[in-house]
């Protein structure tokens, strides 16, 4: 390989691995630009030390280009953990380690030469992280609800809430919980503030809602965000 392919190779590796964390940092994930453009390229430097060392030993011995590279795929999956983290009841990062997947075997792609594979790839997937996330909030729109619920803290009253959502055929989505500092109730025990982001497939009605979860022992109030 002549060095003007290798810089050919590793430049292109940077610019789709870049495209493809663009839209990511632009949705503030954890794997924006540098982390893709750094896993693209390594990806395609480990692809072109594989066919390298293939040359150097061809005909010499049963050698197989592809064991190197092959590390590559699965190794990426630690990488692809370390994104995923789980925030109450929902996890995040799914999309993210995804993406990082196939940003390595862009980055094999263009290391191995199928430029037209690799180019067609990243474009695939640019238009998939970007038209796809736009159409599932306008479908989803309508059917997400927000509620505030004010709570007594004590052991067991997140997942009584929950349990209660689930009664009324709704999913949470999100959940973030705030200590109230400055109230009490009568007995002296702690206030929460619990934000809950739900997905009414089903259309209930918010004062279905709102009763339902009323009733649950220590919660004190409940608002439609």
């Amino acid at each position: 390989m002549s060095e003007g392919e290798l810089f050919l190779r590793l430049v292109l590796a940077c610019v789709l691995g870049g495209i493809i964390g663009y839209e990511r940092q632009s949705r503030r994930k954890s794997a924006g630009l540098r982390t893709n453009v750094l896993v693209c390229l390594g990806a395609c430097l480990i692809m072109v030390l594989s066919q390298a060392l293939y040359q150097n030993v061809e005909g010499k011995t049963n050698a197989d280009p592809a064991r190197l590279a092959a590390q590559v795929v699965s190794g990426i999956g630690f990488l692809g953990a370390g994104a995923i983290m789980k925030e109450g009841l929902t996890v995040t990062g799914l999309t993210t380690a995804a993406c990082l997947w196939v940003v390595a075997g862009v980055g094999l792609a263009v290391g191995s030469g199928f430029y037209s594979g690799a180019l067609v790839t990243t474009a695939l997937v640019f238009v998939t992280l970007g038209s796809l996330s736009r159409l599932d909030e306008w479908v989803d729109h309508e059917k997400n609800l927000g509620l505030g619920i004010h709570t007594v803290d004590k052991p067991g009253q997140l997942m009584q809430i929950s349990s209660c959502l689930e009664d009324l055929q709704l999913r949470v989505r999100g959940v973030k919980v705030k200590a109230d500092e400055d109230e009490a109730d009568g007995s002296g025990r702690r206030l929460l503030y619990i934000d809950l982001e739900v997905y009414n497939k089903h259309g209930v009605k918010s004062v279905v809602i709102v009763d339902a979860v009323r009733q649950i022992d220590g919660v004190v109030s409940v608002d439609v965000v």
